[in-house]
């Protein structure tokens, strides 16, 4: 007997290189086609992560550069596709669709996952904060499911925003552990130097916070005169970056390579990753890094940091945006004597298991 499959659309701006389209590559690849036909909706079909995608995942270029542009060829192709689930991501894409629910077919759900601790994003980032509040807390009562990353972000949500809590769910982002520990072995050590060579990664970005981990830095070369930074990523703020780099003299300690198809080992060769964020959701990076044993120094910022060093005792904590001591725990992770975690780690990680968090993704489905 023949089971019919189940219609999912997938729905994001783009696969350029950041945590939510990993995530949304990782669910494409994985997703169990005897059960699930798989489609992806793109505003622009480029990014770094197009090259992950399955081809037997039907790719539907909108081809516009906004999504208000998208909305009505986002309303034709579900009329045309009728999936039972459409899921975004990115809080600005949930907004619209949210907006565009009375115009959807009635047996499609509405799934929206939020990347970030919208908070605190919202106060950071948004012109008029207040306002996209009150978008939230009205618009997204319209999803069938809000997926948050976190029970810190699931907090925020009924807290912030008066969401019901019987629509959230939380599915927190997936490591695969297997494929991180095979790239982290391709490749040869991108270090030269005696170190420590230090790590961050992530979309150039204020969130991020490179700029208070770049101002940390000279009081970190007074303790290890070798110190290397390397910044993967690409971003917006690329060029801000570089130029702050280069008024605190750091033109020979601090490298930004772009995005790297395989971070993985940077990761395994690193001394230290560091995570100098502002506000996060649920930095893949970390769990990455914990599946290397590599030791971390990570910002206590808004997101799921604390539910992350359950895994991990060893993880140096610091206050955000305050570069005194993103400093004093840096040069106390590198002056530490023992680097691997590894074993642990890999136990602690289990909530994060590919398997586990494909299941509770199909499961909503």
């Amino acid at each position: 007997m023949t089971v019919d499959r189940r219609k999912v659309l997938f729905l994001i701006p783009s696969l350029a290189g950041g945590g939510a389209e990993r995530v949304f590559s990782i669910l494409l690849c994985h997703l169990d086609r005897s059960r699930f036909e798989p489609h992806l909706a793109i505003l622009q079909a480029h990014g770094a992560y197009m090259r992950d995608i399955p081809p037997d995942v039907a790719v539907h270029n909108l081809n516009v550069s906004r999504v208000r542009y998208a909305l009505p060829r986002i309303v034709r192709l579900v009329w045309k596709i009728r999936p039972q689930s459409l899921i975004s991501t990115l809080g600005h894409l949930n907004l619209a669709l949210s907006v565009a629910t009375p115009f959807l077919p009635s047996g499609t759900r509405l799934l929206v996952r939020e990347a970030a601790i919208a908070s605190a994003a919202l106060l950071d980032e948004s012109a008029h904060p207040q306002f996209s509040i009150w978008l939230y807390r009205h618009l997204y009562r319209r999803a069938d499911a809000v997926i948050c990353l976190s029970d810190s972000m699931k907090n925020d949500m009924i807290v912030n925003f008066s969401l019901p809590p019987e629509k959230l769910v939380r599915i927190y982002n997936p490591v695969d552990i297997r494929r991180v520990r095979a790239a982290s072995e391709i490749g040869k050590n991108p270090f030269c130097g005696p170190g420590p060579n230090l790590v961050a990664a992530g979309r150039l970005t204020r969130e991020k916070g490179f700029d208070v981990l770049l101002d940390a830095m000279p009081a970190v070369l007074e303790r290890f005169p070798k110190a290397q930074l390397t910044i993967l990523g690409e971003g917006p703020l690329r060029a801000d970056l570089m130029k702050q780099a280069q008024e605190l003299g750091l033109n020979e300690v601090v490298t930004f390579p772009g995005f790297q198809p395989n971070p993985w080992v940077y990761l395994k060769h690193a001394d230290l990753f560091v995570l100098s964020s502002r506000y996060e959701g649920l930095p893949n990076v970390i769990l990455e890094a914990l599946a290397l044993g590599t030791p971390l120094v990570v910002t206590d910022c808004p997101g799921a940091i604390r539910e992350i060093q359950d895994c991990d005792e060893s993880m140096v904590v610091v206050p955000p945006e305050n570069s005194v001591a993103l400093a004093e725990g840096i040069i106390a992770a590198c002056s530490r004597p023992s680097r691997s975690q590894m074993v642990k780690s890999q136990l602690s990680l289990s909530k994060f298991d590919l398997n586990r968090i494909v299941g509770e993704y199909s499961a909503l489905f």
